[in-house]
Parts: structure tokens; C-alpha cells; sequence
């Protein structure tokens, strides 16, 4: 059997994995967006399913000092003795500390704080009782690998931090993962950034604490400059299966355009590993990732799709939905009107670094259509909801019903850095229906009601919201807020959200 990469599509960054028996749990990056660290379970390695997240309280995860692309960075998922380890680092915080579980689909332990600092922590389990802690920080010879001893129960360091690998030679040394294997110690890494440059490096010791040798043919992951779909693949973890076999889970980019630019984010592939004769791994075709490659041999288990509507007739959020930092309580509801998603209009716009009214989804397909049937009729002037297409506070599409002059008006704006550009024209009474089509270079807005055509808006490129023009380590996302340049705010009132791909336009 084949599969198709990513495994799973959208702004997943930085992925981790591990094994409970014959189950699989993944997890990734989430910066500014909470809850945090969303949690996968898959069989087979292939298909995925969304279970939790690892970091669902303020007190767990709090954001409000969390700039665009601050917040949590690199986790590391590790199963040990019946428990679930998350490691993870709040650089808008408290630094790096870990959570942990017996259950990962319910709720996760309050953070367990460990001093040594630097980003991107990983956890190692000796088979002699010792508990390794690694991180990627700078220290008194640079930018590198560094390592200490922890108690697990209390994440006390029992040993000073030591440097363990500077890496291959380049930039940025990231990402450090600890596998015993075979009687070694192996040092995983990304070096060259998160970016076109990325690439996957190792090294071994027969000592946990080195010296580590450097293997001669690094990298054992890259696909620069290479003519492919898929680009900056990098920040890999190793997993074993039940037959013997190992595997990789990465991440990597899928430009859309020339300059090359991404807007989805960084996503999770999938590759296998082989063995050399004297005993390194190698992950993928030759070090690359292809969008197909031929699948473990696991026995397949696919979970049921996704609905494209969302009702908002359960009592909770789906878990594919998230705000912009720690939400205001009283700025949103699901039990103010059964069946809807009310949402109150905060003074925090979308334009500033803070927690609007803001409930979102992960653009996860390059073609595809959302559609949000939306009832608001603001009273105030400056009173504001709708859908937008978000990268950041200076990179987004609005779709929105406004209070303009007393009227009652549509608009749909291009925030692009100090650029604004707005389309406005008046709204019809009642409820409307808003509507977003992506497709691979570009986003078009329209409105329509029960009694009239789709009427579009306007559109904007794509390429304005991605990474190399927004900056950051974030994807898009699509989300229904709401603002108020008042304290006073009128409810918008949401039905229903469609979130329906378009796979056979898909690139």
C-alpha cells in the first residue's frame, strides 16, 4: 500500500512521536494559538486522528504575554513506565518544562518546570533509571546541544547542563532528540533553520554524555534545493513499530508559487528509515521525501471523516478549534443561544497582539471552501464580525459585516503589512451567509442570503499571507471573530461553519 504526504496537512510544525503498544501518539507546535499542543493517536502511522490537546488551562498555558510566533514552541512526546511525557518550552513564559498522563486523550498534568534553558526539549528514558533532558540553548561555546540529568517526578536537574553536539556545522543547531539504540546513544538534530536550508544530522557516543562522533555522510534528511513539491524538511523524530521496522515523522513546507512561498505552514510527513551496514540510519529515498512513498505494513485503520458542518449544537468546541491566546470567557458561548456560536465583539482588533473574539480552524487544504451563516445586526458604529483568512496581526483577509454611519455594510479588507485595502458596499438585512474559496494562489470573498446570487467581494494572493511575507513559524488559519471599538457590542450569532476541501484540485 502507498500513502500520500503529509500524513497529516496544515500548520502542524515541529512533530513528535511515540508507541504505547500498537498505538501511535503525535504531537506539534502551536505558538500563540490555545489550547496547546494538539494530541494525534493513529495504528498505522498513515491515518491520523486528532484525541486532545496536552495543554488546555490558562494555568497550563498562559499567552497573554505571547507575541505573534511566541508561545509554545517544540514539543516531545515520550511513553515510559505507563506515563506519557510531554516536554515543551513557553518562550513567552516559563521557559521549558514538561506535562505528563496516563491517558492522553484526557487531561494532562500542571507543568513541571526544568531550569535548563534554550528550546526545543526532549526527554530520554536510560534502561538504568536515569532521565536525560536535552535542549537546543546557548552556552559559553555557542549555539548547541546541551544536556542534564533530571528527577522526572519533580524535573530537578541532578547534573549541570553540558554541551553534547554543535552539530554537523549548520546554522542553528535544533531540535535534539536521544535514542539508545543498539548499545548507542544516538543525537538527532535540525541545523540550517526552519527553512529552505533544512536539514536532519546525527551523531553517537556509546556514553550519554558523549563525545558524540559525527556521522561522515550527514544529513540523513534533506530535500534543498531539489526539484519537488515538497521543501525545508527537517526536525524529525525516529519511532520502532511492532515488526522491527523504524520510521520518521518530519516536518516540511509545499510552496505554491514562484519566488517560491508557503501559507499553510509546516506540515507532518511521514518517511522510513533504513539501517547502514555499519549501523546509521538514513530516513526517507536517499535522504528526501517523496509525496509517495510505499506505506508500513501495519494493518490499516482509517477513522471516519470529518463532517463538513460544525452546528455548534455540542456543549464543547470541536477539537479543530482554537483562539488567539487565552480567550476572554465572557467573548464567547455556546450555551448563550443552543445551536449557535455567539461570539462578543472585544476592543482587541485583529490588527493588534492580544485576544480578540477569535474561534479558528486550520486551513489544512490548498483548494477548498468555508462558509459561516452569520446573524449580526450591530447597533454601534465600529461593531465588527465576520470571517478572516489570518496569518497575523499584519497579514489577513476580513469578510465582515460593519456598522458604518449608522448603515449596516459588508466589507472585505486586505491588511498586508501597512497596506489596507477595503471593498464596501451595503448588507442586506437578516442573516447572511459568508463565503471563502481558497485555491492554491488566492483567496476570494463572497456574501449571499436565502433571496439573493452569491455576490463576490474581492480577492487577495495568497502569497501575502505566507511565511516568507508574514514572517513567523505559523499557517494560515480561518476563523469567525468578532470586534468592537466600544465596550458595548452587539452578539454575532454563528449557525453553522462548512469546511469543505476540494481534493481534486488539490496540488
Amino acid at each position: 500500500m502507498q500513502y500520500t504526504n503529509p500524513v497529516i496537512p496544515g500548520f502542524h510544525p515541529d512533530p513528535s512521536i511515540c508507541r504505547a503498544g500498537d498505538d501511535y501518539y503525535l504531537v506539534t507546535s502551536t505558538f500563540e494559538y490555545f489550547p496547546g499542543v494538539p494530541i494525534f493517536h493513529s495504528k498505522d502511522l498513515v491515518h491520523w486522528r486528532q484525541i486532545g490537546h496536552c495543554l488546555t488551562t490558562e494555568e497550563q498555558l498562559p499567552l497573554a504575554n505571547s507575541w505573534s510566533s511566541g508561545g509554545i514552541f517544540a514539543p516531545t512526546i515520550r511513553y515510559h513506565n505507563g506515563w506519557f511525557y510531554m516536554a515543551t518550552t513557553n518562550v513567552s513564559g516559563v521557559g521549558n518544562f514538561f506535562v505528563k498522563t496516563k491517558n492522553p486523550a484526557e487531561t494532562w498534568s500542571n507543568p513541571i518546570l526544568v531550569a535548563q534553558d534554550g528550546i526545543d526539549p526532549s526527554l530520554t528514558f536510560d534502561d538504568d533509571g536515569r532521565v536525560y533532558f536535552q535542549s537546543s540553548r546557548t552556552g559559553d561555546q555557542g549555539h548547541a546541544i546541551y544536556q542534564c540529568e533530571i528527577d522526572i517526578e519533580t524535573g530537578s536537574m541532578l547534573t549541570e547542563s553540558r554541551l553534547l553536539w554543535k552539530g554537523s556545522g549548520g546554522a542553528y543547531p535544533e531540535a535534539p532528540h536521544v535514542y539508545k539504540i543498539n548499545g548507542y546513544y544516538y543525537l538527532m538534530i535540525a541545523e540550517g533553520g526552519t527553512e529552505y536550508g533544512h536539514m536532519e544530522t546525527i551523531a553517537r557516543s556509546k556514553h550519554p554524555f558523549g563525545p558524540y562522533e559525527s556521522y561522515a555522510n550527514n544529513p540523513i534528511l534533506s530535500n534543498r534545493s531539489m526539484e519537488s513539491s515538497i521543501h525545508a524538511t527537517g526536525h524529525a523524530d525516529l519511532i520502532e513499530t511492532q515488526d522491527g521496522s523504524w520510521w520518521a515523522v518530519c516536518l516540511g513546507i509545499r510552496p505554491v508559487s514562484y519566488p517560491m512561498a508557503h501559507h499553510l505552514g509546516r506540515e507532518v510527513y511521514l518517511a522510513p528509515v533504513s539501517w547502514t551496514s555499519d549501523g546509521w540510519p538514513v530516513i526517507g529515498n536517499n535522504t528526501h521525501i517523496e509525496t509517495v512513498m510505499e506505506a508500513p505494513n501495519l494493518p490499516e485503520v482509517q477513522w471516519p471523516e470529518k463532517p463538513i458542518r460544525d452546528n455548534f449544537d455540542d456543549s464543547k468546541l470541536g477539537l479543530d478549534w482554537t483562539f488567539l491566546r487565552n480567550p476572554v470567557q465572557s467573548s464567547w458561548s455556546l450555551q448563550e443561544r443552543p445551536g449557535y456560536l455567539v461570539l462578543h465583539g472585544q476592543q482587541t482588533s485583529l490588527n493588534e497582539i492580544g485576544s480578540p473574539a477569535f474561534v479558528g480552524r486550520r486551513l489544512s487544504h490548498f483548494t477548498c471552501k468555508m462558509e459561516a451563516k452569520m446573524d449580526f445586526e450591530p447597533l454601534n458604529d465600529g461593531e465588527e464580525a465576520g470571517l478572516t483568512v489570518y496569518m497575523n496581526q499584519k497579514h489577513h483577509y476580513d469578510l465582515a459585516v460593519r456598522s458604518i454611519q449608522g448603515r449596516k455594510m459588508i466589507v472585505f479588507r486586505r491588511t498586508v503589512g501597512s497596506l489596507k485595502v477595503e471593498e464596501i458596499r451595503d448588507c442586506p438585512e437578516g442573516p447572511i451567509v459568508l463565503q471563502i474559496q481558497a485555491l492554491p494562489d488566492k483567496i476570494i470573498a463572497s456574501i449571499c442570503t436565502p433571496e439573493i446570487e452569491p455576490i463576490e467581494m474581492g480577492w487577495g494572493e495568497t502569497h501575502f499571507l505566507s511565511t516568507e511575507m508574514a514572517g513567523g513559524f505559523t499557517g494560515v488559519f480561518v476563523a469567525m471573530y468578532a470586534t468592537s471599538e466600544t465596550e458595548q457590542s452587539t452578539p454575532a450569532l454563528f449557525d453553522w461553519f462548512d469546511y469543505e476541501p476540494v481534493e481534486l484540485m488539490e496540488q
